[in-house]
């Protein structure tokens, strides 16, 4: 007929979280009851593409051959937002014509001016994410000649990283 709030407690029931919710007491024979119930659960970034519920209409009326459960099982869809900002330093550079690289050196100067290229991942959320792989392809070479002699590579906040072999080939 019209519309209640439901009261529910939750309880722990042989190590399983269990929701009680009292429908009412005592209801006519033959009544209707639709139930919306909104659930709001936590950590399940690691449970996989689904949570399963399992729910239990029971009757408190001696033997009731109604207290059968149904299972139902809900997608879970994790959603996060990422984002890559990139900054170089200096964010402009111009080689002098006369500039020539010298062979066999081991002096950072004599390979060129340094750039530094800072790149960060950010994670607008709502939710935590892990396992993220970011792939970032540097030309290092053009037509044969090195364009940018790659260094080093570092990261902070506790990510792993994995470089290309040509990395500081000379040894700088």
């Amino acid at each position: 007929q019209g519309q209640e709030k439901l009261r529910c407690n939750p309880k722990k029931e042989n190590g399983t979280h269990v929701v009680l919710c009292e429908l009412g007491n005592p209801m006519k024979a033959g009544a209707q009851i639709t139930v919306d119930m909104e659930l709001s659960v936590s950590g399940l970034e690691d449970m996989g593409d689904a949570i399963t519920f399992q729910l239990q209409l029971r009757s408190k009326n001696s033997p009731s051959p109604t207290n059968a459960s149904v299972t139902v099982t809900v997608p879970v869809e994790a959603q996060a937002e990422m984002e890559l900002r990139g900054n170089s330093l200096p964010d402009t550079m111009v080689l002098p014509t006369s500039w020539q690289e010298v062979e066999g050196s081991r002096r950072l100067e004599d390979h060129g001016i340094k750039v530094e290229h800072v790149y960060e991942l950010h994670n607008k959320g709502p939710s935590t994410v892990s396992g993220v792989t970011l792939r970032l392809a540097v030309p290092h070479q053009l037509g044969g000649h090195i364009l940018l002699y790659l260094l080093e590579l570092g990261t902070e906040g506790g990510m792993n990283c994995t470089h290309h072999p040509d990395l500081n080939p000379a040894q700088v």
